[in-house]
């Protein structure tokens, strides 16, 4: 069947694939198939193309389950010892993450399937890799289909039976097997509400804004002055991380300052986690009104945020393993998209270590009213979560405090369609009853809720800015995550801990007289099939925050004098004969004020320890300097050494590994790129060559080279890299005429510092082929839309007697788009066409692209270009 798609021809193919699974195969701790594929409601329609790349995610299991689940009970026990006394990505890792031997295991199992592995860290219990559909067939034991959708009018990839490895142990997870959901973001735009409901957009909102943004439009800031209310608090210390699919523009959000008069006081760090781009511009189809919104919110309720890590990905594990690993960790995390994963355990692995780590993870609840089968809740409804739903709020003025709350129309809630068991906390007498209508078994939701209605200021696009357009809730999502990291800051002035998972505590707090204190209990209206009651309710959970009463009862203000004592980094490398640092910093509270005296014991012999300064200073707030000194002598190996504060009779430390190396060796290192180079005679071709210096090497390296035939003359641009030898050097082969064709070696040299070493570049010498050949390709421009596949004809035609074949390849292929032709060389005398296949991934970004196609032969390449969309 051949149907045309925005200017390309869609062909589909039902393939038979057999495959043979030798030795012991080993099954995954996750389930991967859909249950439409299984249950044939998603009718097969063909088979992914053999070559086309795929990238995935393979996820390592925890190590020691029952040890985890008892930590955990223990470290969110208020009667426990080690209450709150929450690991750092280091000691998660050598508890309860992968072995170094078990994550080795991934990594060579990958390679030795054919795949590129292109990231993942053994902290992040992740290996990104990439490879073509064959391979991803034959190392996981399934055949790749192409099904009809059943509710959306696309085409999606998904294995055909659950995947096997030859590992010695179970992977936990395989992400990117799949494309049948494609993530969206929670808001609503007000019109297209209206439009779903048959009414006006004046008639959606009933009641005047209060806000302090155009057309009284509610700000971030309106938000932290209706639900904090106070100054004192600003997220300073704190690092908030956003959870998004796609990248953003930070012009917007600079407009977004601009136009409402305030100042932006961070700018928002934007990290690929998996080499999705960080950008996203309208001009190339490319929406960031939820990036930008989730800025706003979470910088307008703590504008003093140490930093604000924006985390983009086209994996849910990719974005996740990266907040659970990154350097500085981000303790508050808000997510405002939904998607519906083959398993709804998938994340859980990275959900846990962030309990264990102190990490919270609010998600928005959703924009569609009553949670079903149909209208999917994840993440939302997972137990290790904070829901978020979503009211409509009135406050007293613009920029004023809370004035009334009711639950928001399509607050999304109800009971989990995941069935997802109940979690301890809403077992808790006094949560769910009649009332509430809430079940006893399965996990329900939300948990918390705040302003989802359309009363906002938002920018996005590089368009004009709009008031009171959009509302739902990824609004209340980042602005729920940075509520708690003013709480997690005042904690921390106190001299406590972070919070950690916050919904244990508030839920035991809120079966006590304190509710009514601590939170706006929302008591009126309704969404779908759950109205708001008095207590806990399916429509906003607890409700929102009151003012600083929250914080005040997460982080209770400690009245005994005290310090704390840290040590960043927590573990120092440094070979001998040098010297390495590591920063002590001091918090005070209860009224604490002495000076701080600090000492070092447990250095090996040869290691100097000196503090600058040696005492920090009355009240005893403040950082020091230590510096470890190492003698040439000192042994090699790892020393915990014990960093000693004592101030006002109390005494805290703090621990600093110390890893001693052997002194490191001068070298250098040389490269080429390419290392083959074709060049026809009379004619000339490059190669790079590229050294890299290590061990303190510093010296110039010259360059020459040695083995070229008779007619060909090698030099180089610059011919010697300068000190300190790290550069680059561009080698010309000019070939003579007369050269006789063949391949042959050249060796590069690099001398320097009395170190030689060689690299070698391997010279074809070919004859000049007559004639000539033109490429072009039909159609010159089309689209696709995401999860589709079609493909463009490209034809090659010669003259005046070209007899060679042409090979093909292409350039300005766009992230999240696979290409491929069939052939890939047009075989002699070079006329002929070839099948230029593209694939869209379901969550590649939007906009358009230029692609080049290149034909070479004989020395000569061609052009042709097409002008490719991406659409939603």
């Amino acid at each position: 069947m051949v149907r045309r798609i925005g200017g390309f021809s869609l062909v589909i193919a039902a393939l038979l694939l057999a495959t043979s699974v030798s030795g012991q195969a080993q099954g995954l701790l996750t389930r991967h198939t859909r249950e439409v594929t299984v249950n044939g409601q998603a009718q097969s329609v063909g088979r992914l193309p053999a070559s086309q790349i795929l990238q995935l995610d393979l996820v390592l299991p925890l190590r020691d389950q029952a040890g985890l689940d008892k930590f955990l009970a223990e470290v969110y026990d208020p009667s426990s010892p080690t209450y709150r006394h929450f690991l750092t990505v280091s000691e998660f890792t050598q508890r309860f993450g992968p072995t170094e031997a078990d994550y080795e295991a991934v990594v060579r199992f990958a390679k030795a399937n054919g795949f590129e592995v292109v990231g993942g860290t053994r902290d992040g219990m992740e290996v990104q890799i990439k490879g073509p559909v064959s391979a991803v067939e034959n190392a996981f034991h399934v055949a790749m289909h192409t099904y009809q959708h059943p509710t959306e009018n696309r085409v999606f990839y998904a294995p055909d039976r659950e995947p096997t490895t030859s590992l010695p142990f179970a992977l936990w997870h395989i992400s990117g097997l799949d494309n049948y959901s494609i993530p969206h973001p929670m808001y609503v735009k007000k019109s297209d509400y209206a439009q779903a409901h048959g009414i006006s957009p004046e008639a959606v909102v009933k009641h005047a804004t209060t806000g302090s943004g155009p057309s009284a439009s509610f700000l971030g800031s309106d938000m932290r002055a209706a639900y904090y209310g106070g100054t004192a608090l600003t997220g300073a210390g704190q690092n908030l991380g956003l959870f998004e699919y796609e990248g953003t523009d930070l012009a917007d959000l600079n407009t977004y300052y601009k136009n409402v008069n305030q100042t932006l006081a961070i700018t928002p760090v934007l990290l690929s986690t998996d080499g999705t781009s960080t950008s996203c511009l309208n001009s190339s189809g490319c929406d960031d009104t939820e990036q930008t919104l989730d800025m706003t919110q979470a910088l307008g309720m703590a504008p003093g945020l140490s930093s604000l890590v924006v985390y983009i990905g086209s994996t849910d594990t990719a974005i996740i393993s990266s907040m659970t690993s990154h350097s500085p960790l981000p303790t508050t995390i808000g997510c405002s998209w939904g998607w519906t994963p083959a398993d709804p355990s998938t994340l859980d692995v990275y959900f846990e270590r962030m309990a264990a780590q102190g990490q919270n993870f609010f998600a928005a609840s959703g924009d569609s009213s009553t949670w079903s089968s149909r209208n999917e809740a994840w993440p939302a409804d997972d137990a290790h979560v904070i829901s978020v739903g979503g009211t409509d709020l009135t406050t007293s003025s613009a920029a004023g405090p809370w004035a009334s709350e009711t639950a928001w129309v399509d607050s999304g809630g109800g009971i989990s369609p995941d069935s997802i068991a109940i979690p301890s906390w809403q077992q808790l007498s006094g949560v769910i009853n009649s009332s509430n209508k809430g079940s006893t078994t399965l996990r329900n939701g939300p948990d918390v809720s705040a302003n989802a209605n359309f009363t906002f200021y938002t920018c996005a696009d590089q368009s004009a800015c709009l008031a009171n357009e959009y509302g739902g809730t990824s609004f209340a999502a980042p602005m729920w995550a940075a509520y708690i990291a003013l709480a997690n800051e005042q904690s921390l002035n106190n001299g406590s801990s972070l919070l950690g998972f916050i919904n244990p505590t508030i839920y035991a707090q809120n079966v006590t007289s304190s509710y009514t204190t601590d939170f706006h209990d929302i008591t009126s209206g309704s969404s779908g099939s759950y109205s708001a009651v008095t207590g806990y309710d399916l429509v906003t959970g607890w409700g929102s925050p009151n003012g600083a009463n929250l914080i005040n009862a997460l982080a209770p203000s400690s009245t005994t004098p005290a310090f704390t004592l840290a040590a960043s980094p927590t573990s120092v490398s440094v070979a001998v004969g040098s010297t390495g640092t590591s920063k002590i910093t001091t918090t005070v509270s209860g009224g604490f004020d002495s000076a701080v005296a600090l000492s070092a014991s447990g250095q090996p012999t040869g290691v100097t320890v000196t503090f600058s300064p040696a005492s920090i200073a009355a009240p005893g707030s403040g950082s020091s300097t230590v510096t470890f000194t190492l003698a040439s002598t000192t042994v090699t190996g790892t020393y915990p050494i014990t960093i000693t504060g004592t101030g006002d009779s109390i005494t805290h430390t703090a621990t600093v590994s110390l890893t001693v190396t052997a002194a490191a060796t001068p070298a250098f290192t040389l490269t080429a790129s390419p290392t083959a180079v074709s060049v026809v005679q009379g004619k000339s071709g490059t190669s790079t060559m590229t050294t890299t210096v290590s061990g303190g090497y510093s010296s110039a390296v010259a360059l020459s080279a040695s083995g070229q035939p008779a007619g060909v003359t090698a030099t180089f641009s610059p011919t010697s890299i300068a000190a300190p030898g790290s550069g680059t050097s561009t080698l010309t082969l000019a070939v003579a005429s007369t050269t006789a064709t063949g391949t042959y070696t050249i060796t590069i040299t690099g001398t320097g510092g009395g170190i030689t070493h060689t690299a070698t570049v391997s010279l074809t010498v070919t004859a000049p082929v007559a004639g000539a050949f033109t490429v072009s390709v039909s159609p010159t421009s089309g689209y696709l839309a995401r999860g589709q596949s079609g493909y463009a004809v490209v034809t090659t035609t010669v003259s005046g007697g070209f007899n060679a074949p042409v090979a093909l390849s292409a350039t300005g292929i766009p992230t999240g788009v696979t290409g491929s032709f069939s052939p890939a060389t047009i075989a002699s005398p070079g006329s002929g066409t070839s099948d230029f296949t593209l694939t869209v991934a379901g969550n590649a970004p939007t906009g358009t692209h230029t692609i080049t196609i290149t034909a070479t032969s004989g020395g000569v390449s061609h052009t042709a270009t097409l002008v490719f969309t991406v659409r939603r």
